[in-house]
């Protein structure tokens, strides 16, 4: 039987890891980091600003900001369109991610 991966003759490229809050997760070429982290379980990864509700993707397309995350030491990025790259290191946002600017 033909399928279109034979059609091709494309193969999954190997496995990478990225580590969540010095948890290390499988990551697979091309997925979001919001779909790493659900892929694990991981469904809320940062804080509301005020109150510190926990969020996590909402829309999964870049037009909300629910799914902030901090990567590789960057605050505010948003987990649903940046790819995970073998060796990112990814945070918890708490609230606008940048604490070290409080007043």
């Amino acid at each position: 039987m033909r399928s279109p991966r034979s059609l091709v003759g494309g193969s999954p490229a190997a496995a990478h890891e990225i580590t969540f809050d010095g948890r290390e997760l499988p990551a697979l070429p091309g997925q979001s980091i919001a779909a790493v982290l659900w892929g694990a379980g991981i469904l809320a990864w940062r804080t509301t600003r005020e109150g510190g509700a926990p969020r996590g993707a909402f829309c999964g397309i870049g037009s909300c900001y629910d799914c902030l995350i901090t990567v590789n030491g960057r605050p505010n990025q948003r987990a649903c369109l940046v790819p995970a790259r073998p060796g990112d290191s990814v945070t918890t946002q708490e609230g606008t991610g940048h604490a070290d600017l409080a007043v």
